[in-house]
């Protein structure tokens, strides 16, 4: 069987089982079989498969099926144009939390040296991507399951990150070591009667999901926290879901009457980004 027509195949078996971007996962997890880039993939379309191959592509393919999601079969994801280690000890990091990455790349620029806390680190995607394109910022990542930090710290090896990437494990911001200039935060808000019904509930861990009764739970813990972890005119940056902006703005606003509160929404135009910079 050629690749085109391994891949063809595996098109119709993902799309016949409700699997979305059916020709794209059928790609990935091909690619991922091969060993190869997106270009030599293509050019090599007509080559045949060998036996073991093809036994490799449809395991993977079969799991994806009974709902395993693609980053953990191959145990890889990409996020802000890098690659990331990923098991199930971590949340996958999805396309929109690369709002985060970017808007505190663009406030850490204003600064000469910045300081950066990343709460809920995970897989370290998002300090690790912070760390790469901020030579002069330190990152000190938090996270209170030691799964994800051993995961972090294997993709700050695989990336380089030396000590500018700092690994602590503590809940929330009780383990920053000291007042940081930008904290970036992806916690948990999804609501507790909605975790099953995530499309990756089952894989993902629950912790990195359940946000509660209302799924601001952990939100509001962490946001009481932040005023003695930001240095003065610091910058919080978190991911909220759908129909969270309303309850995070207010909560933040009681909290500090006096910050500038602002809201960005991702490519799918829901608003997923809240920003708080305290006055000077």
């Amino acid at each position: 069987m050629t690749r085109r027509e391994a891949l063809l195949r595996a098109r119709e078996l993902l799309a016949d089982n409700a699997i979305e971007d059916a020709a794209l996962e059928a790609e990935l997890l091909l690619r991922h079989t091969l060993y190869t880039d997106r270009s030599a993939f293509y050019a090599g379309g007509d080559n045949e498969l060998t036996a073991p191959q093809d036994a490799c592509y449809r395991r993977m393919v079969e799991q994806r099926v009974r709902g395993m999601p693609s980053a953990y079969i191959t145990g890889e994801r990409e996020f802000y144009g890098l690659p990331f280690y990923i098991n199930e000890s971590v949340l996958i990091p999805r396309p929109e939390t690369e709002l985060l990455a970017e808007k505190a790349i663009e406030l850490a620029r204003g600064y000469e040296a910045p300081q950066i806390a990343d709460i809920g680190t995970g897989s370290g995607a998002i300090a690790i991507s912070l760390a790469l394109n901020l030579p002069d910022a330190t990152v000190v990542a938090i996270d209170i399951s030691q799964g994800a930090l051993n995961t972090a710290r294997r993709n700050c090896e695989r990336h380089r990150t030396g000590d500018r990437v700092r690994l602590c494990r503590g809940d929330l911001l009780e383990a920053v070591p000291y007042r940081v200039d930008i904290i970036v935060a992806n916690l948990p808000y999804v609501r507790t009667a909605d975790v099953d019904g995530v499309n990756t509930c089952g894989y993902e861990p629950r912790i990195a999901l359940d946000g509660g009764e209302d799924g601001l739970e952990v939100i509001r813990r962490f946001c009481r926290q932040t005023g003695g972890a930001l240095k003065p005119g610091g910058s919080l940056l978190m991911e909220i879901g759908a129909g969270q902006r309303t309850a995070v703005i207010g909560l933040l606003r009681d909290l500090f009457p006096s910050a500038q509160i602002d809201v960005f929404p991702d490519l799918a135009g829901i608003d997923r980004a809240v920003c708080l910079t305290l006055p000077q």
